[in-house]
């Protein structure tokens, strides 16, 4: 493989990497009554540089992204325990600068990027509950599984050295315990692991790219100011993930963490504003990125009282 090639797979790999272990979800096992569903439209800013492997002559990698999101959620019975579905559909642009063997290169993208589903079970202290009981019901603590699974949907072109679908199936498994006291705070702490398929048409479209799973930890500190009313502190820790190129073992072992915040504000009885900051804090190999977000939700319940 020449220089030129080795650096933009290089390129291709850390961008395609970036975008899943770095999720920071306060409140993400919150039980609702069954039947209650949201539709959620969201705006993500990402801003930042990307670490590669100082070997290689690539320097001043700068990154821009936009998001935009459509989400939908419900909440379900389970054999008797509350769970939920969440589908969520996002369209991504950004620009990408690098100067390559000390030649600047610029790229920009658009288009749909990969779809995410996510199913979620409490399997303690969250029975599935009508309004009525919900009501009636305290949180305390809660045990929880999850699973999230991202789709290949998104827009691919082998040729490129950067798309907005990184073209692989992910999954995520999840198991997060949340507890509530004084019934103020709230205390999140979620483990859990990516696990990737190959990607049989990387760049330049006759490559394969295997990547190792990604191990997760995640912690998020809640005040609630009134019910749907609530700020968080949020940080998070990812390690592993190394990939390899036609058998080839790249050297971008991932060992980084990031920190935030995160508001939710009530409008009325069914719509909710959302914002959120986080930064990284220590990045080894990856986007080291600024995130801005926004979301506007509208919830509703549908069923019996």
């Amino acid at each position: 493989m020449s220089l030129k090639a080795s650096i933009t797979v290089c390129l291709a790999g850390l961008v395609a990497g970036v975008g899943c272990a770095q999720d920071l979800a306060p409140r993400a096992y919150l039980i609702t009554p069954t039947g209650s569903n949201a539709v959620i439209l969201s705006y993500s800013f990402l801003d930042g540089s990307v670490f590669t492997d100082p070997a290689l002559p690539i320097q001043d990698f700068k990154a821009r992204h936009h998001a935009e999101v459509l989400s939908y959620y419900h909440a379900f019975s389970f054999f008797g325990r509350s769970a939920n579905v969440t589908g969520s559909l996002p369209y991504a642009l950004g620009n990408f600068r690098a100067i390559v063997a000390s030649a600047e290169n610029h790229l920009y993208r658009s288009g749909l990027a990969d779809a995410r589903v996510r199913f979620a079970v409490n399997l303690k202290g969250g029975p599935a509950m009508s309004l009525t009981e919900y009501l009636d019901w305290h949180e305390e603590t809660v045990l929880g599984v999850s699973l999230t699974v991202v789709a290949p949907t998104g827009q691919y072109d082998p040729a490129r050295v950067i798309n907005p679908s990184i073209h692989r199936w992910a999954f995520k498994s999840e198991l997060g315990i949340s507890h509530r006291w004084q019934s103020v705070w709230a205390l999140d702490l979620y483990a859990g692991a990516w696990f990737f398929t190959p990607n049989n048409q990387y760049y330049p479209g006759t490559y394969i790219r295997n990547q190792q799973p990604i191990a997760v930890g995640e912690g998020h500190l809640t005040y609630y100011v009134k019910p749907r009313f609530w700020a968080s502190l949020d940080g998070n820790f990812w390690a592993a993930g190394r990939s390899t190129v036609n058998g080839i073992d790249k050297a971008d072992y991932q060992r980084n963490s990031r920190v935030g915040a995160t508001i939710t504000i009530p409008l009325n009885e069914h719509q909710t504003l959302k914002f959120s900051f986080s930064r990284g804090v220590y990045i080894s190999i990856g986007g080291d990125y600024q995130n801005i977000s926004a979301g506007w939700g509208y919830s509703w319940i549908r069923g019996p009282g």
